[in-house]
């Protein structure tokens, strides 16, 4: 954040947001990690009413001007609305390269004080906001072209959310939502979206520092651990396992790997509201496709086997497959080929 100006309550935010996803069977209890997705760099600013300014050329696909406040004082019971829009990103679905942006009108109304717990007079009280919108929203088809393209051309849905707003700090604390999106195409399909969301915010430790690098060294030296190294990374602390070993062509880990994991264990619960991305590398062997989904596979069991010890919940981890795009030494030598062997653990700034 930068450029901030106190007298009218804006500044400049910039930022990097990634999206996710996993896939599971309805009713399973095996869903995966989460897998690190599309990156999108965003610079915007916001007025101190919650209205986004923001550039075409940046995509952030998100729902922006929702929450927005009237200039006056509300009171328990009132209703105000402004305009609010949906952004989707549909670039490698359909090849657009701008945002696909969906204007709607939110309606809101003030739901009163909220306290976490009521018998507990130092518990944070938040006000409480329903936010409710509908979403009609088509192009005008007669200015395209090319009949053959299938792109989206109309929006409809809707999103009734509950918001609890942090007064102190001026953001929301925490929100729930029930949803329904669907995109008809200039060729006659349907994408339905539908289902259930809630997200808040939460406070980490900042990792990525010369001291933690120097204090997490001499706990692995401490704990006896080879082949494993620990630095600073754009992302957050970085602890790479060079020389991790599967079964063969597998993406099954031996018990000695287990057992590091285990040791492993005590400097990641260090941080207990950081979330990790296990990434996993190769060295130079087979061809690229085989690569990529052997490393992706693999960052996936070490992943699953720190859920499993107790380190996280699945909804706290993230995997990444990176092939043997990010070699760290020589993929000519038998060494080399064992440090680019490696699952990295990063613990997210």
């Amino acid at each position: 954040m930068h450029d901030v100006d106190e007298k009218n309550m804006t500044a400049i935010h910039e930022g990097k947001f990634m999206t996710t996803e996993n896939s599971v069977m309805a009713n399973s209890a095996d869903a995966k990690t989460f897998y690190w997705g599309e990156e999108f760099e965003s610079v915007f600013s916001r007025d101190k009413f919650g209205v986004y300014t923001i550039d075409e050329k940046y995509i952030m696909p998100t729902v922006r001007d929702v929450p927005v406040f009237p200039d006056k004082k509300i009171s328990y019971g009132e209703s105000w609305t402004y305009q609010g829009h949906e952004v989707h990103d549909l670039s490698k679905t359909f090849g657009i390269t701008k945002p696909h942006k969906v204007p709607f009108t939110a309606n809101y109304t003030y739901l009163g004080v909220y306290q976490e717990n009521p018998n507990d007079e130092n518990s944070k009280k938040l006000d409480l906001f329903q936010v409710y919108y509908k979403m009609e929203f088509a192009i005008d088809t007669s200015k395209i072209q090319n009949r053959q393209i299938e792109i989206p051309y109309k929006t409809t849905g809707f999103s009734s959310q509950l918001i609890f707003w942090d007064n102190e700090q001026g953001v929301i604390d925490h929100y729930i939502e029930s949803f329904k999106i669907e995109l008809t195409t200039t060729l006659g399909n349907v994408l339905t979206f539908i289902g259930n969301a809630n997200a808040e915010v939460s406070e980490f430790v900042r990792t990525a520092t010369e001291q933690n690098v120097e204090d997490v060294s001499q706990k692995i030296s401490e704990l006896g651990l080879k082949d494993v190294t620990v630095k600073q990374t754009e992302q957050g602390l970085t602890i790479s396992l060079e020389n991790i070993q599967f079964l063969p062509d597998s993406d099954i880990l031996l018990y000695a790997e287990k057992e590091k994991l285990k040791k492993l264990k005590e400097i990641l619960k260090a941080y207990p509201n950081n979330d990790l991305l296990v990434t996993g590398h190769t060295a130079l062997l087979g061809t690229k496709e085989e690569r990529q989904t052997l490393s992706q596979k693999r960052a996936e069991s070490v992943a699953k086997f720190l859920v499993e010890i107790g380190v996280k919940q699945k909804h706290q981890l993230f995997t990444q497959g990176k092939g043997a795009d990010e070699p760290i030494a020589t993929n000519n030598t038998e060494a080399g080929r064992k440090k680019n062997r490696r699952v990295e653990i990063t613990i997210m700034d």
